[in-house]
């Protein structure tokens, strides 16, 4: 059995107050002895609606910036996978990347991904200040098992986790932002356990609480059982998993092997 912290913050607008709590939360995380510690979507600060594109790729980092490099320190001081977030500053005008981002034990970034579907749907324009990615990011190896990542509206399309899946990966890491609203709360629960129960692989959940999102930060393991629902609480919530279910559950229940691409592939019109 191998320890899985996740991370359920209210992120304030300040970046600084931010970091400060993420680096505490790896602390903890690694006291209590968990060997990965997910964080949700948009933890570098909040942005208001009324803040501008300008203003925020202002603020936005290089991956190689200072946010994430004493996030990569305090990673390999307490001998802690992380996975995190932050606004990428990209070559595009007034717009910037949605980037989550593995740290190893060691401090090292060995994935990064940049989201490649942008929240634009449900009164929201996420294209108005982000800028998409172009490619979705290899499974990686990592001492919790082979991962794969994706970012909060990812979810809605089968297809991304689908790829993932069939390439190895054991566990989605999907950090997310998800807005409250009619039937979100449910949507976002019924979504984490069709992802994990379809690739019978974990999916680890990490949300934003408060300000417009929703909380309940999940792990859902690879038969669908919710094993973390944290509700509307901030602070740290820890699974065990085992890659063991996993096997078993692709073994009993062999989806991925089952799947006829030789018969269904898009009709030519």
């Amino acid at each position: 059995m191998t320890k899985i912290a996740v991370v359920q913050m209210r992120a304030g607008s300040e970046k600084e107050k931010n970091l400060s709590k993420i680096l505490n939360y790896i602390k903890q995380a690694a006291k209590r002895d968990a060997k990965l510690c997910a964080f949700p979507e948009f933890m570098m600060f909040y942005t208001p609606s009324n803040q501008s594109a300008a203003e925020l790729a202002s603020l936005a980092e290089k991956i190689s910036g200072e946010f994430v490099t004493l996030i990569s320190k305090t990673a390999k001081e307490n001998s802690i996978q992380v996975v995190g977030t932050l606004y990428e500053k990209s070559p595009h005008a007034n717009r910037v990347y949605d980037t989550s981002f593995l740290i190893d034990k060691n401090g090292k970034i060995v994935s990064k991904y940049r989201k490649i579907h942008l929240y634009d749907a449900l009164g929201f324009k996420e294209s108005s200040k982000l800028y998409p990615g172009s490619s979705v990011a290899r499974p990686v190896n990592s001492a919790v098992g082979k991962i794969g990542m994706m970012m909060c509206y990812d979810l809605r399309f089968p297809e991304m986790s689908r790829m993932l899946a069939s390439s190895g990966s054991e566990i989605l890491i999907v950090p997310s932002a998800w807005v409250k609203g009619k039937m979100k709360e449910e949507h976002w629960i019924t979504i984490n356990k069709t992802r994990a129960i379809e690739n019978g692989c974990y999916v680890v959940a990490p949300d934003q609480v408060g300000n417009i999102y929703c909380g309940r930060s999940m792990i859902v393991d690879p038969f669908g059982k919710v094993l973390l629902d944290m509700k509307k609480r901030e602070g740290i919530g820890i699974v065990d998993i085992s890659l063991n279910q996993v096997k078993e559950v692709r073994k009993k229940l062999p989806l991925l092997r089952n799947r006829r691409t030789d018969i269904y592939t898009d009709f030519k019109i």
